[in-house]
């Protein structure tokens, strides 16, 4: 072959070659979780779903801007007041600097907080929203007691999901990994703490803290409601690490573990790096089923008179106000309906999101 001829088919090649990478350039991969993203966003009920949720946190951790009036504002009067409809009345002008004073120093509200509160007054001046919901027994609006109270119930579901977040994954990837004795001493334990009642070792623990609040509160600056948040978050561990247990024990012989082990990476590198974030997938579903069992667990507890304590309050204290709704010669319903819809609604969104989380992040349904 001539030296040109050879030029012309060097260069047919080349141009081959640049046309298929600018062809290879158009095709770009897409990773487990873009493609879980666009997969969660065509399901268009667990979408919505997050969408609520999201709106519900800000709506929580805004609720000092907002222009909503006290949530321990007392108005006594002889019976509940009904709602009204906005624009019967859109709100008046009693808000005032005391009231936003004592809202700041009976909540312990942190520095954010504070700014937030301060910038309300600037914005809104004395104005604040009618009572759209209605008031409850004490005269208290009822939208700013479920807006308030939100922040408490997230808090706690936030608390106990770290938690379980924290120790249940890392307990069960420990056992799951090393496996033998181990992961059956250790998988023991775990079965003896699922054999006692939930319920009466949180009673037996906030009862105990109880007496020494004041101790914790002066010394170690620790608020009771901070231990509360942790107890109960101490105690939905257990089938996190179940779960991550089971999923480590299908993955500890693969392939990429029997070479991280080859080029000597450690114990904790293994666990920390290849195994955790290989079942975070299940981990994530898990933890949207676990809020709403810990929301409402909270519920629960304050119901008893051992969790949120007034003039705070929670979904779970607003539980309570509706017992008092309740009576054969009259019903407040909206005592009832408000707080029951604010609860049903989330708890409702969270189970959505993670059934569509879970379909979402199925491995076996990728490119689908």
């Amino acid at each position: 072959m001539s030296a040109p001829e050879q030029t012309r088919w060097e260069l047919a090649d080349e141009s081959k070659l640049r046309l298929a990478l600018n062809e290879a350039k158009k095709v770009k991969g897409e990773s487990l979780w873009a493609d879980a993203w666009r997969r969660l966003k065509r399901n268009r009920s667990a979408f919505w779903s997050l969408v609520f949720l999201v709106l519900v946190v800000l709506g929580s951790l805004l609720a000092p801007l907002l222009p909503l009036s006290s949530p321990m504002a007392l108005d006594l009067q002889d019976e509940p007041q009904a709602p009204v409809w906005p624009w019967e009345a859109v709100g008046d002008h009693a808000w005032s600097a005391e009231t936003a004073g004592y809202l700041r120093d009976a909540w312990n509200l942190n520095a954010i907080d504070r700014s937030l509160l301060d910038l309300r007054t600037q914005l809104f001046g004395d104005f604040q929203l009618g009572h759209w919901l209605g008031t409850d027994s004490k005269g208290r609006d009822l939208m700013s007691r479920i807006v308030w109270g939100s922040r408490v119930s997230i808090q706690v579901a936030l608390a106990a999901t770290l938690c379980s977040l924290l120790i249940g994954v890392t307990y069960g990837a420990l056992a799951g990994y090393l496996g033998g004795r181990v992961d059956n001493l250790m998988m023991r334990f775990v079965d003896v703490l699922y054999s006692v009642p939930f319920i009466f070792i949180v009673i037996f623990l906030i009862t105990i803290l109880n007496e020494y609040r004041t101790t914790l509160k002066d010394q170690y600056g620790i608020e009771y409601i901070t231990v509360f948040y942790v107890v109960i978050g101490f105690i939905y561990w257990l089938t996190m690490a179940r779960v991550v247990r089971g999923q480590v024990l299908s993955l500890k012989n693969s392939e990429f573990i029997e070479a991280a082990r080859v080029i000597g990476a450690s114990t904790p590198r293994i666990v920390f790096v290849h195994l955790v974030p290989n079942v975070l997938s299940v981990v994530i579903v898990y933890l949207t089923l676990t809020i709403p069992a810990v929301m409402l667990f909270e519920a629960f507890v304050s119901f008893l008179g051992m969790g949120v304590e007034p003039p705070k309050v929670s979904w779970g204290l607003l539980a309570v106000d509706t017992t008092e709704a309740i009576n054969p010669i009259k019903t407040f319903w909206w005592l009832i309906a408000w707080p029951a819809a604010a609860m049903g609604t989330t708890l409702l969104a969270l189970n959505i999101l993670g059934d569509g989380l879970r379909d979402a992040l199925d491995p076996k349904l990728r490119g689908k």
